[in-house]
Parts: structure tokens; C-alpha cells; sequence
């Protein structure tokens, strides 16, 4: 599953540096998260690191994207070749 941030994101620029992959960007109103580039740091770290820095808790798995362990680490493969 990759992860979406909701509309109580606070725009605080926190979570878009801590993106191994380069996922998170500004959207026209809040932060948004690239489904193809978000793997929730599988093969980065333990955590996804965006949901650990967020201070508002606006990042939640998006139920429109959803991939398993293996399916995110097989992406993040494909982003690190």
C-alpha cells in the first residue's frame, strides 16, 4: 500500500525530506504522495520515516493503492537500479 496524506496536513515541510525515494511534493493546497515512488521506505528503513516526523498524524495508508511487503520491496528495486 502506498501512503496518502490527508487535508489535515499543515503544509509544515517536515515529511518531504525524509522521503528516500523523492515521493512527496507539494500539491496545489496540501503535500501529496507519488504512488509509483512511495514503497513506506520498505528497503530504506524499518518505518516509513514520513509518518514518524509528521507532527499532525495526517499520513495514512491510501486504501486505493494497496501492495503488500514484497510488492513495495519489489518497487523500491526498480527505483534503486
Amino acid at each position: 500500500m502506498s501512503l496518502l496524506i490527508d487535508d489535515e496536513c499543515i503544509n509544515c515541510d517536515v515529511c518531504e525530506p525524509e522521503c528516500p525515494n523523492g515521493a512527496i511534493s507539494q500539491g496545489e493546497e496540501i503535500y501529496v504522495i507519488d504512488p509509483n515512488l512511495c514503497t513506506e521506505c520498505v528497503g530504506h528503513h524499518d518505518t516509513p520515516q514520513c509518518v514518524e516526523v509528521c507532527p499532525v498524524d495526517c499520513i495514512d495508508k491510501d486504501p486505493d493503492v494497496v501492495e503488500d511487503h514484497d510488492s513495495l520491496y519489489q518497487k523500491y528495486l526498480k527505483l534503486t537500479q
